[in-house]
């Protein structure tokens, strides 16, 4: 019998479509060396209690206690990680009063190296805590905080994709920060691209260099142009803003008069190694361009309640083909945890179905077809992300990494309402989504390697 570096035991939800969770009860998962699962084994299967046998009792075979369950480690798209240190303030403005009165003056701070270590080792320690396996963060300007931002993904065993920021535009950016000039900025980030290759050569659950136009406001053309080749010079994945508010959609419009979705295109920006956060005004042509590249959505729930002047269309946006991801949009989105983010998903959706503005009639008010279940917010924080960065990730199945969080429901300070022994499983998943606190994740694992326990 073939011999596994790991094995568990336990019932897991993973997603098999975007509307329908998989239930996979008392199943085994062998993973190889590499962390990834070689097999998944039912308990019908013939070779389930030979594997028991030879297992069980070993010091790398791990048993759920009752009440335990599998989830898929969760995939953030958008986390602003110098932004942590702010989180939870300043929401109660417009987004570029927002930028330039709090956030430019906070990222600015990030020359100093010290001050970016206590801040990035919090913020993926958070992230970890809240089961975020993989994160697709932004950093700052600052060529060397960010390639710290990497190196401590790698030592803490998280699956980081980090940006080293490019604002080069003197008429939008505050002289205090943003890049030196244009040539600067690309020469920097080809430097950073390079220096993060080399870091993911020793990291077994892979960091990843991400081109990174904040966005075009902040940009020069040829700061875009110029990022563009370095993506597709060294094939790397791309992130900026798209179309978030009236003020950046609009700004976009009167410069270059046409949507951010064709402008970016136009610069290289758009590829299948591409996000794009929020997206709230993208229209159908907008819509047609991000499948035709393979560009993904991000999508940020609590964040665009606060910034985006909108309710996004997921709905609509995924039934023409486009990836979907989810987002917490630290520190625009105030909650770093992706259970927060799923829950306000399905709320935004039913509100934008239904409408808001009771002065109109029940039949004019909303937008038909938008809501989605938590069974889709549940995909885009798993699956949706993992395909969204082509990676296999983000579901519990053969040839994926075994990238999980373990929740336990019967802790005494937060335990879920379960009170018979046989409830239907599907009910114990949705309270899992609706219900589940930081402390209900008892461990998390990145790779096959366990980097976050909770006592």
């Amino acid at each position: 019998m073939k011999k596994y570096t790991k094995i568990f035991q336990g019932t897991a939800f993973s997603s098999k479509s975007p509307k329908e969770v998989q239930i996979l009860k008392d199943y085994l998962f062998c993973i190889n060396d590499k962390g990834m699962i070689e097999k998944v084994v039912a308990p019908k299967d013939a070779d389930y209690q030979i594997l028991l046998d030879t297992y069980q009792g070993e010091e790398n075979f791990h048993c759920l206690a009752e009440g335990q369950y599998f989830l898929p480690g969760f995939v953030d798209l958008h986390v602003h990680a110098p932004q942590w240190a702010q989180a939870g303030t300043a929401l109660d403005i417009p987004l570029y009063d927002w930028l330039n009165t709090y956030t430019f003056p906070l990222e600015s701070k990030f020359s100093d190296v010290n001050f970016a270590k206590d801040v990035y080792q919090d913020v993926v320690r958070t992230l970890l805590a809240n089961g975020t396996t993989t994160a697709l963060y932004f950093a700052t300007v600052h060529k060397e905080a960010s390639l710290l931002l990497a190196e401590i993904c790698a030592e803490k065993g998280q699956r980081g994709l980090v940006g080293k920021v490019v604002m080069d535009n003197p008429e939008q950016n505050p002289e205090y920060y943003r890049d030196i000039d244009t040539q600067t900025a690309l020469a920097d980030t080809e430097e950073f691209i390079l220096a993060v290759k080399e870091l993911a050569k020793s990291s077994k659950q892979g960091v990843y260099p991400v081109v990174t136009p904040r966005f075009i406001p902040s940009c020069t053309d040829s700061a875009l142009k110029g990022l563009g080749e370095l993506a597709a010079k060294y094939d790397t994945y791309v992130q900026s803003h798209c179309s978030e508010s009236d003020w950046e959609h609009g700004y976009v419009q009167d410069r270059f008069n046409k949507n951010d979705a064709f402008a970016l295109h136009d610069f290289g920006l758009l590829r299948n190694k591409s996000v794009m956060a929020h997206c709230n005004f993208l229209d159908d042509d907008d819509a047609e361009l991000f499948v035709e590249t393979g560009t993904a959505v991000c999508h940020c729930p609590i964040s665009n309640a606060y910034f985006a002047n909108s309710v996004i269309p997921i709905a609509h946006l995924h039934s023409k083909g486009v990836e979907i991801g989810l987002g917490s949009d630290i520190s625009g989105g105030f909650s770093p945890s992706l259970f927060d983010n799923a829950r306000q998903a399905v709320i935004s959706s039913r509100m934008l179905e239904d409408g808001v503005n009771t002065v109109l009639p029940t039949n004019e008010r909303g937008v038909p077809n938008s809501r989605i279940t938590i069974n889709e917010a549940f995909y885009f924080a798993t699956a949706g992300g993992g395909e969204s960065l082509s990676l296999p990730i983000g579901r519990l199945t053969e040839n994926y990494a075994w990238d999980v969080q373990i929740i336990d429901t019967t802790l005494d300070s937060a335990k879920l309402p379960i009170f018979h022994a046989n409830e239907d499983l599907h009910d114990i998943f949705q309270k899992i989504m609706y219900l589940v606190r930081p402390e209900n994740i008892r461990e998390v694992w990145v790779q096959g390697e366990k980097v976050h326990s909770r006592v």
